[in-house]
């Protein structure tokens, strides 16, 4: 929301309307990450999804639905959040499109779409206009489930939908709400062409690059830990370039930088990709940039089993995203780069089969 006196780089709407977007387990989710954990296997999948915290109609359970009301012929301003732990979500509302103004709090040029797109994480800000017929319209979210990525199965019947109202005003609460067609769960060309049809404000993109990385992402397998009291030889881990993060035990990676203390990380995370084969190791590596240099980071996820979409954020810093898509990065995908009005974001989906390419300035010293 612009500072007291600042206008929207957009017309102002007339009404603003939070959506946050979530998940339910029925168990305890601090049991669900332990059980995971001491089993050494992939956390159990949420039992249903919520918007504003109600899992909506298509659940069956009573007034635990979400509803707006509107105003016709208005300018509703919806501030979209992915607040899900570990799902990548589709977003729609039935008969009406969205014009995106905004993700991860960064303006962006306006993108008209019916169908919002959001990692763990990510935040869209999209103006929608009620000017449809008076009725009454599902909000509905279901999960983008990204394992493969050839279409599975409509999940416009309900199943992991979860629901809220667009209701306007005038308009009987009784009235049977009209629902969207939902993308197919596993409809990875959706979720792309979302991502890539963004683009910015005008900006100065920062070249030269002073630093280049490429950075592949991935789950692999090491050895049970003791403390895994029911994992059977090996662990799911993720990877960065075969790397699995460790946290220290000593002391924070910050007091052991700032306190010159030694052995408690490693200055040698590397900046390429492994050979394949190369097995995953476990440690505390970092790479350490210098301050003001340019930094392009290539983010590959290849497509493996398991593998997932992989929502990667950069603490403390927003990005330009100058391309991404399916497939394996190229060199010669660079003559695609936007360095124009590329995205700025603080967030972004890597879809399983595919990459996105990143730029940033260092300026923001700390670990």
């Amino acid at each position: 929301r612009p500072r007291n006196g600042t206008a929207y780089p957009f017309p102002a709407p007339d009404q603003e309307v939070p959506v946050v977007l979530g998940e339910w387990w029925s168990q305890n989710v601090v049991d669900v990450e332990k059980d995971a954990v001491m089993a050494g296997q992939l956390p159990s999948h949420s039992d249903a999804f919520t918007i504003n915290g109600l899992t909506g109609q298509l659940y069956q359970c009573a007034n635990e639905t979400f509803t707006a009301v509107v105003q016709p012929n208005t300018t509703v301003l919806l501030r979209v959040i992915n607040a899900a732990l570990n799902t990548h979500l589709f977003f729609k509302v039935a008969g009406h499109n969205f014009t995106v103004v905004a993700v991860d709090a960064c303006y962006t040029a306006n993108y008209t779409t019916d169908t919002l797109v959001l990692a763990p994480g990510n935040t869209v800000d999209a103006l929608v206009y009620t000017g449809a017929a008076p009725g009454s319209y599902y909000m509905a979210v279901e999960p983008h489930h990204t394992l493969s990525p050839a279409a599975t199965t409509d999940a416009s019947d309900g199943g992991s939908v979860a629901t809220g109202i667009l209701l306007y005003n005038g308009t009987s609460a009784t009235a049977t709400p009209a629902m969207p067609a939902m993308p197919n769960n596993s409809d990875s060309t959706t979720a792309n062409d979302f991502y890539s049809g963004l683009r910015g404000v005008p900006a100065a993109v920062p070249s030269p690059v002073d630093v280049n990385m490429t950075i592949q992402l991935g789950l692999g397998q090491l050895p049970c830990d003791a403390a895994q009291t029911n994992c059977s030889v090996n662990a799911f881990a993720a990877a960065m370039n075969g790397v699995s993060f460790r946290l220290p035990t000593q002391m924070s990676l910050l007091e052991a930088q700032f306190g010159n203390a030694s052995g408690v990380y490693t200055a040698d995370f590397p900046d390429g990709v492994p050979p394949n084969g190369t097995a995953m190791v476990e440690g505390t590596k970092v790479r350490s940039l210098p301050y003001n240099s340019t930094v392009e980071v290539v983010l590959q996820n290849p497509m493996a089993f398991p593998s997932e979409s992989h929502p990667i954020h950069l603490h403390g810093f927003n990005f330009f995203v100058l391309a991404q898509g399916l497939g394996t990065f190229a060199p010669g995908n660079a003559s695609a780069y936007n360095l124009v009005d590329p995205v700025a974001r603080n967030t972004i989906a890597v879809p399983a089969g595919g990459w996105a390419v990143i730029r940033f300035v260092a300026n923001n010293p700390g670990i």
